[in-house]
């Protein structure tokens, strides 16, 4: 088939939603356990999803090489779920005064060395990075050229510094407000230089706990359906219960849906892309053609990837998923 099987249906039809940043689900976390990609994507379609970037955090090398292998080697017989479109790396080469929960020991220096590994194992589709860092550029422009999205994130950089990357190319930034430097009138930071320049999107963790409900409406405001890919930066416990998991090496707990680690700081979340949905549409009063661009297009424009209209989500109206297409077949439906 060719069209969404949902005619006749109940509810409002809408492209099938892309998630651009996942470390996990459903106990599985992709940086300790990159076997696990092809389980969660079985997984992820009762959340709407239909395709994604399985996201390993800052660790060595092996951990991105081996969660690239995984993905290369197709899915296991007898399939039907999401798609993984790639990789998304994000760090080790990310500041540590905004590493959020990567753990310190994992961080490094830029290097050239680092970025042919990643080359030769995929490449992987997009690599987080802090471009302030020194020997920043030769690896953001190594990785671009070799068709990388490159994507500013955990980065302490002045809004000069942003500016600076994005001359060399750099388009995109991993969860705005997030583990960055922000909007200070007088020093301005990684934040204030995305919202003002018309060049770059972002992803943006709208889950009610990452991003208070004002600046998901400046957001908003400053930069349309076209500049916002709406991501949930899951990590393990995101379709569990409340309780102790892990995120790459670090424990976290997961108290009321909010993960936080023994520090207290965020660290990830449990989240789901459905829900994040909702949560703008509550936040912002956005029309469902503008959730669509966020969690469909917009990211799939980002990554390059170009989903068939038989990828499609069948929503009620309080944005709960009923049913996931994907190529034109039911993958999930929620039971009575």
């Amino acid at each position: 088939m060719t069209t969404h099987p949902f005619a006749g249906a109940e509810g409002h039809v809408m492209p099938g939603f892309v998630d651009i940043q996942v470390n996990g689900a459903y106990g599985h976390d992709f940086t300790t356990d990159p076997g696990s990609i092809w389980e969660v994507a079985r997984l992820l379609p009762r959340h709407g999803v239909t395709a994604f970037l399985p996201t390993v955090i800052s660790s060595p090398v092996e951990v991105a090489e081996a969660a690239l292998a995984v993905v290369a080697a197709g899915p296991p017989p007898g399939f039907a779920g999401a798609m993984p479109l790639g990789v998304h790396v994000e760090g080790p080469v990310i500041s540590p005064r905004r590493r959020g929960t990567h753990p310190a020991e994992a961080l490094q220096e830029p290097s050239l060395q680092w970025a042919e590994r990643l080359i030769a194992a995929g490449p992987p589709k997009m690599v987080t990075i802090a471009p302030e860092l020194p020997g920043a550029e030769a690896v953001v422009r190594r990785l671009m050229e070799a068709g990388v999205v490159v994507a500013i994130g955990h980065s302490d950089a002045t809004a000069e510094q942003a500016q600076a990357a994005f001359g060399w190319g750099l388009r995109h930034a991993t969860h705005l407000f997030n583990a960055m430097s922000g909007l200070d009138h007088r020093a301005p930071g990684v934040a204030a230089a995305i919202l003002a320049d018309d060049r770059v999107t972002c992803g943006l963790i709208a889950d009610g706990a990452h991003v208070a409900d004002t600046m998901l409406r400046l957001a908003w405001r400053a930069l349309g359906p076209t500049r916002i890919a709406l991501v949930t930066d899951a990590m393990a416990a995101a379709g569990l219960a409340d309780g102790e998991y892990r995120i790459g090496t670090v424990d976290v707990t997961v108290t009321d849906g909010v993960v936080r680690n023994r520090d207290g700081a965020l660290a990830g979340s449990a989240a789901t892309l459905d829900r994040v949905v909702a949560v703008m549409r509550r936040a912002t009063g956005c029309s469902l053609d503008d959730l669509a661009a966020m969690a469909s297009a917009t990211p799939s424009a980002i990554v390059g990837h170009h989903p068939g209209p038989g990828d499609a989500v069948l929503v009620d109206d309080d944005l709960a998923v009923v049913a996931t297409a994907i190529g034109g077949e039911v993958v999930w439906e929620r039971q009575a």
